[in-house]
């Protein structure tokens, strides 16, 4: 159906009567027409030839005419150049639908149910991948890109922030991998290379590393040493220790949410007195909910500049990180006599078995009693 089409013409067409919808082809414009359906949604259509197939693309219907003609003037021109605006308008569809963020998406609804750390994984993506990489074609990264970004962490963050990522990027490159004909991961062998020593997990500082490790916390500035001795006196991790928050301590009990623990379930921690002292020597930053921030609006991050300044302070010859205060702290808690069970728990570790799944007790005085041996120890 042919007629002249105005701005008033718009506003009242109807769908002809028993019709799902009805095409307005303008008088003016041959290929161009106003599309009205039965429920009275009205959107802009452009018929045009890419060689001998006839095709209709669907404009917004929220264009006004003189925007939706010149659209369609613009869609005939580059379909009489040999182009297929149709086929393009697809192809950016399906691109949007293969960006790495798109897939991580697909990736946690079908495996995030069987993920315990889900939430800690999608956070750090969210916060250091998807900035770069976020609405880049999982196709089109590159080998190289991944290096950059992985040094560009490793040197802000740390080397364990960079090797977590990485295995982040390395399960959902291979998932994608085997449900698409064409993909191939860009992640090879030895990207992450292990230095010597790196993951021994045995590495436990001696009495005489220890005193050295406190003392040279007494040299860096606010908030850098407490932050390292509260490492020690509470046995956490880095990452739950630096992004602890005021709100989170209440009654001498530091309740770490589940979203910022490894094993995914949330974890109370009674403070011993040694850490509730240190604490409340710290200053708070107005309008700052964290503990540890050097900017009064983030928590504090770049560790791997602490741990060069640590160095520096400390002299220790034999390499050691961060992670190894807190197996250093629980192998304190044994040498005080603590009872293995209870020190598990001091370090947020789950009791696994019937004995996990029948005891219900929360420990509270005994795991308030391991931390006060552990800051006996230390002192």
């Amino acid at each position: 159906m042919r007629h002249k089409l105005t701005a008033s013409f718009v506003k009242t067409a109807v769908a002809e009567p028993g019709a799902e919808r009805t095409i307005f082809w303008d008088e003016t414009f041959p290929s161009f027409g106003l599309m009205v359906t039965s429920s009275g949604h009205r959107s802009w259509v452009v018929q045009y030839r890419n060689g001998q197939t006839s095709r209709r693309l669907t404009l917004k219907g929220v264009l006004s005419l003189d925007d939706a003609r010149k659209q369609a003037k613009a869609i005939l021109g580059q379909a009489a150049t040999g182009g297929d605006p149709l086929v393009e308008r697809r192809k950016a569809a399906d691109s949007g639908r293969d960006t790495l963020r798109a897939i991580v998406e697909q990736y946690f609804a079908r495996e995030g149910g069987n993920l315990r750390s889900a939430a800690r994984r999608r956070a750090t993506l969210e916060r250091l991948v998807f900035p770069k990489f976020g609405p880049q074609r999982i196709h089109d990264i590159k080998r190289s890109d991944i290096i950059r970004l992985l040094d560009k962490i490793e040197d802000e963050r740390g080397q364990d922030a960079a090797r977590q990522v990485f295995a982040f990027l390395r399960r959902i490159f291979n998932w994608y991998a085997i449900r698409d004909d064409d993909f191939r991961s860009p992640v090879v062998p030895g990207m992450m290379k292990r230095q010597n020593g790196d993951r021994g997990r045995e590495r436990v500082l001696s009495d005489d590393e220890l005193r050295q490790v406190w003392t040279a916390t007494e040299k860096l500035s606010a908030p850098w040493g407490a932050f390292v001795r509260l490492l020690l006196l509470t046995a956490a991790r880095r990452t739950e220790v630096a992004q602890m928050k005021w709100s989170e301590i209440a009654d001498g009990v530091w309740t770490i949410p589940a979203e910022r623990v490894k094993t995914g379930t949330e974890v109370k921690l009674p403070l011993s007195a040694s850490a509730l002292k240190l604490l409340a020597g710290l200053p708070r930053v107005q309008d700052c909910g964290f503990v540890f921030s050097t900017n009064g609006s983030t928590p504090i991050s770049g560790f791997s500049t602490l741990k060069l300044r640590l160095d520096l302070h400390c002299g220790i010859n034999e390499r050691w990180t961060l992670h190894d205060l807190r197996r250093t702290a629980r192998s304190l808690m044994s040498r005080a006599g603590v009872n293995p069970d209870i020190a598990e728990r001091c370090l947020g570790h789950t009791i696994g078995g019937v004995r996990g799944v029948y005891d219900r007790h929360k420990y509270t005085d005994e795991m308030r009693d391991a931390f006060e041996a552990l800051a006996a120890q230390i002192d």
